[in-house]
């Protein structure tokens, strides 16, 4: 069985299928820093996990694209206060040029449920 969790025309923002959950990639809506942007996206992430029954501790695979690397230690001030020690998941950072010039960090995660 496979689950979609708010699901539009274009996309579903998560997926879930045979234990595992797979989030679009989340962005910031509200703008501001970078450091407001990244928690506001950890915030998006966090509620998603909820829905499927799951929760940071469980995430397997983090893709972080950013508009801009030297940001990278103001995303990575975020990201550290976010994770839960010691379940820290595999994880990639890139430079992309997002599809939104406004957006500095976009982050996409799967997760075991």
């Amino acid at each position: 069985m496979i689950q979609r969790f708010d699901t539009g025309p274009r996309m579903s923002e998560m997926t879930v299928h045979n234990g595992v959950a797979y989030l679009a990639g989340q962005i910031a809506e509200a703008g501001g820093d970078i450091g407001a942007q990244t928690r506001e996206v950890l915030g998006h992430i966090d509620a998603l996990l909820a829905q499927a029954g799951t929760d940071k501790s469980k995430v397997l695979r983090a893709e972080i694209f950013m508009a801009d690397l030297t940001e990278f230690a103001g995303m990575n001030a975020e990201w550290e206060a976010w994770v839960v020690p010691g379940h820290t998941p595999a994880r990639a950072t890139v430079q992309a040029q997002l599809a939104d010039p406004s957006w500095k960090v976009e982050i996409l995660i799967t997760a075991a449920v």
